[in-house]
């Protein structure tokens, strides 16, 4: 007998004030005012691969299901392609608020587990983070060891022609004074995480 798999959302399921915190980031101020209409996933074109249409995204984060957002698969399919934002009757601009799920999913680490997308971004912010550059063979590797480490051992062909070709480096590629950087990048951090705070307690302007 078929296992059935619950679909509806329950009050119980929701992080309230998770909308109204994503909401508080510039550039995704709009979503408010999204009227459901289906134009961002009819314009989409990886809306077929997605577990949510961008549409059902938008509903979700808005209405706080917070979980169910940031453990798609959709906001790491997104292509950045702009379509959506394009041609939304409101104005929303959808691609920054995926920008936004995704930076959210890393930070707290509840994207879908060996998944190759967020794996990735988090292994190439890690390594500029640390050293200032990316080495792009080191991070391929770092990718395929903690996604599908098989995938890794059917390239060795290829690894060791570059390799003896010298494209292959083993040697981390870095910069100079990376702990003046790293200070910069942290401020960055700080500013974002004051931004959310402030967007959320400190009264607007002209307020009495």
């Amino acid at each position: 007998m078929a296992e059935l798999t619950r679909t509806i959302k329950y009050e119980a399921d929701r992080v309230p004030g998770f909308g109204r915190e994503v909401m508080s980031v510039p550039g995704c101020e709009a979503l408010e005012s999204c009227i459901q209409c289906g134009t961002c996933s009819g314009v989409c074109p990886l809306s077929i691969y997605m577990d949510y249409s961008p549409r059902q995204v938008m509903a979700l984060t808005r209405a706080d299901f917070k979980n169910e957002v940031l453990r798609s698969h959709t906001i790491w399919l997104c292509a950045s392609c702009y379509s959506c934002t394009v041609e939304c009757p409101r104005q929303i601009r959808i691609t920054d608020i995926m920008y936004e799920l995704k930076q959210r999913a890393i930070k707290e680490e509840i994207y879908p587990k060996k998944f190759t997308i967020p794996v990735l971004a988090k292994e190439f912010y890690k390594m500029a983070h640390s050293q200032g550059r990316v080495t792009e063979n080191i991070l391929a590797t770092l990718m395929f060891l903690k996604t599908n480490w098989l995938a890794a051992m059917g390239q060795w062909k290829l690894g060791l022609g570059l390799l003896l070709r010298g494209r292959f480096s083993l040697k981390m590629e870095s910069i100079k004074r990376k702990d003046e950087l790293n200070r910069m990048l942290t401020t960055v951090d700080n500013l974002s995480i004051d931004s959310l705070t402030d967007g959320r307690s400190a009264p607007k302007k002209g307020s009495h």
